[in-house]
């Protein structure tokens, strides 16, 4: 079998799927890519068994065969190659030459029947997307993620559907983001967990434009296909927590502060917090807010005031401050409200103004006060 593609056009797309492969892997044959040339057509297959991700592109062949090349080589070699035609010969022991302009590459392939195959997508429901709408909804939500592999429902982030929108949910028990789209129709009510991996190669793969994305999914694997780029995973066999009952429905108090002054503040005086907890206290009253940290252990100490909008009474709360500033990071307003009712209960943050089709709300749990 041979073909000849360009080598810059090739490692574009290989970077696009090379993240899927993990480095230290049971089955050897998971380290390789496999390539399957049909007709002036490359399709190019990852997989770590979990996740699956496929690219295709033109390329010149008069003959059609499959090999699985060894990922990381080939990778290596292609970044250090100029833009150029290069031509793969695969014999039939699976050797692999690659000859570029100036020089001649070879390497060991693999037999392809050895690759694992892809999931089947049968019974399917689907329904459109912008490449857009879903890359700031894992933008939005992943970073809540929990890595707590003991809770396996909360290791990925909650699909919930129906024909009036979708949202995406994700918490780790200590805080709770929740992103709502509502310009996405979808066939019926339904719900799904994705694995935090897949998402991440998404995130990175998919452009942030208006393209339209097909997702498809069935009891156990999830599809997304957006042109020639294919992903498909497995779903998180779990019940995700029941969300709504921590939200709380009266939070009568409102902070409104600027996003940038807030998150600079929390990061200069995060510093000085115990490094086990992160904590600082937020002192609230009239038009002023005060942060402060402080770590007894080392006798270290920060605090910080600046202006704000309130309209509620006196209140001492601590938090987080590094996951205020993850929540911070994932709003783009210039100014935020937090919602608050008592030092115990959880504070809410939302974008002070938001887009008609979208909303987002992050709750975070307080932390007990050191009194």
């Amino acid at each position: 079998m041979k073909f000849i593609v360009s080598s810059s056009a090739l490692l574009k797309q290989l970077q696009q799927i090379s993240g899927v492969i993990n480095a230290n892997t049971v089955l050897p044959i998971l380290e390789d890519f496999l390539f399957d040339v049909q007709k002036n057509q490359l399709s190019v297959v990852a997989t770590d068994l979990e996740t699956v991700m496929k690219i295709q592109l033109e390329v010149e062949a008069k003959d059609t065969g499959r090999v699985c090349i060894p990922a990381k080589i080939l990778m290596d070699s292609l970044k250090n190659i100029p833009e150029q035609p290069l031509t793969f010969n695969i014999d039939k022991n699976y050797a692999v030459e690659i000859t570029s302009d100036n020089g001649k590459y070879k390497v060991m392939g693999e037999n392809p029947d050895n690759f694992p195959k892809d999931p089947v997508a049968d019974e399917t429901n689907s329904f459109t997307v912008t490449s857009s709408a879903l890359v700031t909804a894992i933008n939005k939500t992943l970073f809540a993620v929990s890595n707590d592999d003991l809770r396996p429902a909360m290791t990925g982030v909650f699909f919930e559907m129906d024909k009036k929108g979708l949202q995406f949910v994700a918490t780790d028990a200590h805080r709770l983001v929740r992103y709502k789209r509502t310009d996405v129709s979808c066939p019926k009510s339904d719900s799904l967990i994705v694995p935090k991996k897949p998402l991440t190669l998404l995130k990175s793969a998919m452009p942030v434009n208006d393209d339209e994305l097909t997702i498809s999914y069935n009891s156990n694997h999830l599809f997304v296909t957006h042109g020639t780029t294919q992903l498909s995973c497995r779903l998180i066999d779990a019940r995700f927590p029941d969300y709504k009952v921590v939200i709380p429905a009266d939070n009568p108090y409102k902070l409104t502060v600027n996003r940038t002054d807030f998150q600079g503040a929390l990061r200069r005086v995060g510093i000085f917090s115990n490094k086990s907890t992160n904590q600082v206290v937020l002192s609230i009253s009239g038009s002023q807010l005060q942060l402060t940290a402080q770590d007894i252990d080392f006798s270290f100490e920060g605090n910080e005031r600046m202006k704000c909008q309130y309209n509620g009474e006196d209140l001492q709360i601590a938090f987080n401050a590094k996951f205020l500033i993850e929540m911070l990071n994932a709003t783009d307003t210039d100014d935020v409200t937090v919602e608050l009712s008592t030092s115990t209960k959880a504070g809410i943050i939302r974008p002070s103004d938001q887009d008609e089709n979208e909303e987002l709300m992050m709750l975070v749990m307080p932390l007990m006060l050191n009194t």
